[in-house]
């Protein structure tokens, strides 16, 4: 748990709608084409849909990376689950990385440097970049270094099920 840290950053359904329209106004606004958007589940599935409808990109593909098991409690490194993408479908494509939050930017520069020996240009966008992250995001929604409350991850799962998360 956070020591001493009640003050948290809230992200509501609405101020994420709002946070979204903006990252893809800028992206458009820079100029950026990406052929297709490659989410790192699962918060990244919703800034990736989002940005996939605002920014008319249909083609988005998954990366599936466990690396936090608690409110900063984290694996000693990012982990890819399977289906880890083909590199042949990435090959040549220029790629957008989309993910709720660059905290520590280490799940961001797996999926990175994954996708640079392959594609013609990679960028990420996030909702929130921490300045501790590794990974310098060409486009942040917000700052801060508080923990956040994502509207999808603030309720604890209706169900619980065994096995879901790596053990550290």
């Amino acid at each position: 748990m956070l020591s001493g840290m009640t003050d948290r950053e809230e992200l509501t359904w609405d101020l994420f709608g709002t946070a979204s329209r903006d990252l893809a106004q800028a992206i458009a606004d820079d100029g950026f084409e990406p052929d297709l958007i490659l989410s790192i589940a699962r918060g990244g599935l919703f800034v990736a849909g989002s940005l996939g409808y605002a920014l008319d990109v249909k083609n988005l593909h998954v990366m599936n990376v466990e690396f936090y098991t608690g409110v900063d409690e984290r694996l000693d490194l990012p982990v890819m689950l399977p289906p880890v993408p083909n590199a042949v479908d990435l090959t040549g494509a220029t790629v957008l990385v989309a993910d709720d939050v660059a905290d520590t930017g280490a799940t961001l520069k797996l999926v990175r440097d994954f996708c640079a020996d392959h594609v013609a240009e990679v960028r990420c966008a996030v909702v929130y970049e921490k300045p501790r992250s590794e990974v310098k995001c060409e486009y942040v929604w917000k700052y801060t270094d508080k923990w956040i409350n994502f509207p999808w991850s603030v309720l604890p799962p209706v169900v619980k099920r065994e096995g879901q998360v790596l053990d550290a």
